[in-house]
């Protein structure tokens, strides 16, 4: 895999924080992958103090946030722990849904395995759903979550009966353009491949008080294979 140049990923930097537009397919810290990079890898490399304030799924894109100095860690940090900041994705799931400020208020236990599942036994968790555009047989969704537990958006959009998109442990099936286009032909000896090639999850928006106490808020676009698969909804 070929990893992106930090700097081109950057949406937004002060003396203080960087946000980047995290592609799919990169972890936040070490996993267990041998020999692969990761954005704290890719983050230090353009500034050596940089530490991550939260972090995001590997196949999740979008908006992660660096402090470079460990006061503006530690502030950010507090705003995550009050839930003070500001979290919007962006997510594509199976079935029509109509929801406004739908919330999810459901537990959640994450296993030694890395599984998230629903338990009275689990942490509070909280997410609202609205829905932002309607497909033949798929839903835009807007989630916001409030709690920031394991695989919360992914599981609680499950339970509401809308699997996200390609997200295969949670009940999600990839979408392929013959699910969509009638009289689809695929050449012989092709296989088709799905339009997305991850789960369709995206971190579209993020706001926090910066340390001078002004507040800012970043969107990250679409990248590609999401801006690809709304295309392909919205034109069958």
């Amino acid at each position: 895999m070929k990893y992106p140049v930090f700097k081109d990923l950057i949406i937004f930097e002060n003396e203080d924080y960087v946000v980047v537009n995290k592609p799919p397919f990169v972890s936040t810290l070490e996993d267990r992958t041998p020999n692969a990079t990761n954005m704290l890898k890719l983050a230090r490399q353009y500034s050596p103090d940089m530490q991550a304030c939260h972090r995001l799924d590997k196949d999740t894109s979008g908006c992660l946030v660096f402090a470079k100095n460990p006061e503006a860690y530690r502030h950010l940090a507090m705003q995550f722990e009050h839930r003070q900041v500001y979290k919007i994705y962006h997510a594509v799931v199976w079935g029509q849904h109509k929801l406004e400020d739908e919330l999810v208020s459901r537990s959640i236990l994450a296993s030694a395995k890395g599984v998230a599942k629903l338990t009275p036994k689990g942490k509070p968790a909280e997410t609202y759903f609205t829905t932002i555009e309607n497909f033949s047989r798929h839903t835009l969704l807007e989630c916001s979550p409030v709690t920031g537990r394991l695989h919360q958006i992914r599981v609680h959009a499950a339970f509401l009966g809308a699997p996200i998109v390609a997200d295969e442990l949670y009940g999600g099936e990839p979408v392929y353009l013959s699910n969509l286009k009638r009289g689809f032909n695929l050449k012989d000896g092709t296989e088709e491949q799905p339009l997305i090639k991850r789960f369709a999850l995206h971190s579209f928006n993020i706001g926090f008080m910066l340390l001078n106490g002004e507040p800012v808020k970043i969107e990250a676009p679409y990248p590609k294979d999401f801006a690809v698969l709304v295309k392909q909804l919205r034109q069958y």
